[in-house]
């Protein structure tokens, strides 16, 4: 019914369209008087059908979301290498998985924090995921340091344990307490902060943003399951769905 009353009414409009563009002169003629008889039949019609025009909303924002997880998915086809090949990003998981996850986080989100708890779950009940980590720290001079020092603690072979401890982290993060979770976890902090300093560093930063403007993502978490982007936080149940529909691809 809803989609016969959809009908009747883009007909309607259509006709009325069609016959009077915008534009075209209101003299009193048999075409004017069509034209009044039209919009009076579209108007009642709405009166009495008022969800018609919620349902023609809904059907429009449908179309919009589609067009845009199409857009989405070519944008992330077209930078898949950057995305799970990049060697200067940080590999979790299983890094000879079959399906690559990409996240894109910042220490300081505490929805990545949430995310990164579902993320764990899902890597405990699969072990054939491979999880690439793309730093994107968009909340501050706090973030850039702790991006940084999680990117240099690679050349002491620690970024798993580090990772792990500034996203358990709660509160406010500072340098000094980033600095304070690297000694724990066993990294020499002042090869640490020497290493930070490495252009490396800031090239792989610099990739990632650019990612994150090539595929529109707008903040943290985002995240990649084979072409799909997910823009947000996403459940473990989310996760896993999406996870065994890029196996099907």
């Amino acid at each position: 019914m809803s989609s016969l009353r959809g009908f009747i009414v883009g007909g309607l409009a259509f006709v009325l369209l069609l016959a009077f563009p915008l534009g075209a002169p209101a003299a009193e003629s048999p075409e004017a008087a069509r034209r009044q008889e039209i919009e009076m039949v579209v108007r009642e019609y709405l009166r009495a059908h008022p969800e018609v025009v919620a349902e023609a909303l809904q059907e429009m924002e449908r179309r919009e979301q589609e067009a845009q997880r199409k857009r989405a998915a070519e944008a992330v086809r077209a930078h898949l290498a950057e995305l799970t090949q990049d060697p200067g990003s940080p590999v979790g998981g299983n890094p000879q998985g079959a399906v690559t996850i990409v996240e894109f986080f910042d220490y300081q989100c505490g929805y990545c924090k949430g995310e990164e708890i579902e993320l764990k779950k899902l890597l405990q009940a699969d072990p054939d995921i491979r999880l690439v980590y793309k730093d994107l720290p968009i909340l501050g001079p706090v973030s850039l340091f702790a991006s940084r020092a999680a990117l240099a603690a690679q050349k002491q072979g620690k970024h798993g344990p580090f990772h792990d401890a500034l996203m358990a982290a709660t509160g406010n993060l500072t340098e000094q307490r980033v600095l304070q979770l690297a000694a724990r976890v066993g990294l020499d902090a002042a090869r640490l902060e020497k290493d930070m300093a490495d252009p490396a560093v800031e090239e792989i930063l610099a990739r990632n943003t650019h990612l994150m403007e090539a595929l529109g993502i707008r903040g943290t978490p985002a995240l990649v399951i084979g072409t799909e982007l997910v823009p947000g936080a996403a459940d473990l149940d989310a996760l896993k769905r999406l996870v065994a529909q890029a196996r099907r691809k």
